[in-house]
């Protein structure tokens, strides 16, 4: 039985005995424990910091007394005095073992962290990122041993850290030789390894230890909006969070009538292209700036972006996507240097990783949603519906998983829509509406009152009332169809019909007034009956993919349903259910899962293993294709009708009532009973 001391680690539980003099941390990596250090052990970084504890453990069977570990140095004592040590903190590297103790190292000393998402989902991001820094000691140079920088650098990665393979860029020569010198031979390295490899690249150098930090972006680009997070590449934390419209909008609103555009003008591919870099070169400096971040220190990229998107970004023309069989030219994950995609806001030697891509209509963003959602580790069988211009929609459980795309065009959006707007200050995004006086009250984006509310105008006279949202007019059309304003086939009836003067006749048929401004120069917001054809065109799409992955496994039932995607966060399920968005659910198991994709590019950024978790999981997820599928025009038909013309909804009957009531299209009185041809 060994008589040197016991150290004991938490909550890892780890234990071994060390000789009397040995460091902490070497002792904790001999170990395996997961205890941080960027500076090889010098007491510079202070990522080691460790917590012992004294006294009686019998769960152990130690006591610890206060002499087992070696007393403060002048090292930890300059520490504390130039950046403060917590109560009880120790520098793992410079504490020394003397008798048996007990140490916990600290959830922010652990090299892999667990970071947890705020909203959505409480599942930890353990980090483990493709790029980090590590502080080295290089030999100076010796003519009598001839050998460069970067050897000697090579040399101390191998010796220090273990670390093989190294290789730099011609922007790291340049800045290598003063950085060595300016730092008396200590520098500060940024190390990109990619998953799945023992290539290692230095990214930058800086003299000394660098506290600068190091950053990385995780890019959400789709068709509509490109959304990014900024975050800290040491302890996961987003430091910012911005989005911006794709400027390829000009070029269509939706995926296919960018295609047409390319087919139609000769070069439009290179267009698009140039569009969404600058975009996201815009999007990185302003999200630096906004965090007060070097975008120079911004190192690293994940972007995730349906198949056209993906396509445009690299440059490739997007045609094939178009049209059967919609072969993807590369399906499989990507990793390349940014500049080839001329995203020269970032890092000179910055690179960027794209998850693959399931299929030619389900691309990374699905691939994204599918590693922060998991379907294939649900116990229960799930639907994950990611709502935008191409919704994405995933259906399984642990056994099998199936995905689809559907054409829902924007209208989600608040595009398309009479009074429609992106969601802004002043945007409509909640609606009611009571049955028997058939007044509608609401809520603006920038403010938490609503509109029948003391104080609405005066919490509103800086942004106005300026338009409806998506979510205001999904909420609209719901509230008119469980106000009896709207019938379970789309029409809108006239005043007689539904006893309000709201109801105001527009040609041949009707719209609905949701607001008036005209007092205070503001506009009429008005439901027309063109916007109530634009909501059933896209939700009848949305239930019509989901239908038919549900047909694909023979159920017509789902567990729970998670509506995903930034524009997924702000729908109320009762609503989206009450249109037939989604198929019928028990409302308590219907939620929101905020961006997913954006979460899943944040994993795929702060975890290499997640990378290689993905690649293997959407070889595994089964393709539907809705274009060429024959029932899902069968689906798409019946679900015009609002919720559904065919298929029950028990549950949502639980909870909202839909009146029976019929409008016909000349907007009569005959409550829209349709007369029969005479034969």
């Amino acid at each position: 039985m060994s008589s040197d001391p016991l150290v004991i680690f938490t909550p890892s539980g780890k234990r071994g005995h060390f000789p009397v003099g040995t460091p902490i941390l070497t002792a904790a990596r001999q170990l395996g424990v997961d205890l941080d250090s960027v500076c090889g052990g010098r007491g510079i970084c202070s990522k080691c910091q460790i917590a012992p504890s004294f006294g009686d453990f019998p769960k152990h069977g130690v006591t610890v007394s206060e002499t087992a570990l070696s007393a403060w140095n002048a090292v930890e004592e300059r520490y504390d005095r130039v950046r403060g040590l917590k109560q009880g903190r120790r520098l793992g590297c410079q504490a020394t073992v003397q008798g048996d103790v007990v140490v916990d190292v600290p959830p922010e000393s652990q090299v892999h962290r667990q970071v947890v998402r705020k909203a959505a989902s409480a599942r930890p991001i353990t980090m483990d990122p493709a790029t980090r820094l590590l502080l080295v000691e290089v030999q100076e140079p010796d003519m009598h041993e001839p050998s460069g920088d970067l050897e000697r650098v090579q040399d101390a990665l191998r010796e220090q850290w273990g670390i093989e393979h190294v290789h730099a860029g011609l922007p790291v020569l340049r800045k290598l030789q003063p950085a060595l010198r300016k730092g008396d031979w200590k520098v500060s390295l940024a190390l990109h390894t990619p998953a799945n490899t023992e290539q290692t690249q230095i990214l930058d150098v800086w003299p000394g230890f660098h506290e600068g930090g190091l950053y990385g972006l995780a890019i959400d680009l789709g068709s509509t909006t490109i959304a990014a997070h900024l975050c800290d590449l040491v302890t996961g934390e987003v430091l910012a969070s911005s989005g911006l419209m794709n400027p390829q909008i000009r070029f269509g609103e939706d995926l296919m009538s960018r295609v047409s555009y390319v087919m139609m003008n000769p070069g439009g591919d290179v267009e698009m292209t140039n569009a969404v870099r600058e975009a996201i070169n815009t999007l990185a400096g302003e999200i630096a700036a906004e965090a007060r971040v070097d975008p120079a220190l911004i190192m690293e990229t994940v972007v995730v972006c349906n198949p056209v998107m993906h396509h445009l970004l690299l440059g490739i023309d997007p045609v094939e996507l178009g049209q059967a069989p919609f072969a993807l030219a590369t399906s499989g994950s990507l990793a390349l240097p940014a500049r080839d995609l001329a995203l020269d806001a970032l890092n000179a030697e910055a690179q960027v990783y794209l998850l693959p891509c399931i299929a030619g209509h389900v691309g990374a963003d699905a691939a994204a949603v599918a590693l922060s959602e998991a379907p294939d580790k649900s116990e229960d069988l799930v639907l994950i519906v990611d709502v935008g211009t191409n919704a994405e929609i995933l259906l399984g459980d642990r056994t099998r998983v199936l995905a689809c795309s559907s054409p829902t065009g924007p209208a989600f959006e608040g595009a398309q829509i009479s009074s429609g707007q992106r969601a802004a200050p002043g945007a409509i995004e909640r609606v009611e509406i009571d049955p028997d006086t058939k007044e509608p009250r609401f809520r603006v984006i920038g403010s938490d009152l609503w509109s029948d509310q003391p104080g609405f105008a005066e919490a509103t006279a800086a942004t106005g009332v300026t338009g409806i949202c998506g979510s205001g007019i999904i909420e609209a059309v719901a509230e008119m169809r469980m106000a009896g304003l709207l019938d379970a086939s789309g029409l809108i009836g006239s005043a007689a019909q539904t006893g309000t003067a709201r109801a105001e006749p527009e040609g041949r048929t009707h719209a609905y007034l949701l607001h008036d401004g005209t007092a205070d120069g503001g506009p009429r917001i008005t439901v027309t009956q063109g916007d109530i054809r634009a909501i059933q065109l896209a939700k009848s799409a949305l239930y019509a993919g989901a239908r038919l992955l549900m047909d694909q496994l023979e159920v017509d039932t789902v567990d729970r349903v998670v509506l995903a995607g930034a524009f997924g966060a702000h729908i109320s399920p009762k609503h989206a259910m009450v249109l037939g968005m989604i198929p019928d659910a028990p409302l308590d198991k219907v939620t929101s899962a905020g961006n997913a994709a954006g979460h899943g590019a944040r994993i795929a950024l702060c975890n290499r293993a997640a990378r290689t978790q993905i690649e293997q999981t959407v070889g595994r997820i089964h393709k539907v294709e809705t274009a060429v599928e024959p029932r899902f025009q069968e689906h798409f038909v019946a679900a015009n009708a609002i919720p559904h013309a065919t298929d029950p909804f028990p549950e949502l009957a639980k909870v909202a009532t839909l009146p029976a009531v019929a409008f016909g299209a000349s907007g009569g009185s005959d409550g829209g009973r349709r007369r029969r041809r005479r034969s």
